[in-house]
């Protein structure tokens, strides 16, 4: 499943052998129960990452 941040492509997907899903994007990683707890944590993690960058 693939969702958007601006311009970044989100892979969400499910993780083999543990219980919830995982997100990669920009040399993240995330994990959530859901899918959408997974994006939301993305999002959070990318704003974090853009803030280092920029100080």
């Amino acid at each position: 499943m693939l969702e958007k941040i601006g311009h970044l492509k989100v892979e969400i997907f499910k993780i083999k052998n543990r219980a919830g899903f995982a997100a990669v994007c920009f040399d993240h990683l995330t994990e959530g129960k859901t899918p959408q707890e997974a994006y939301g944590r993305m999002v959070k993690a990318i704003r974090r990452g853009s803030r280092k960058q920029a100080g």
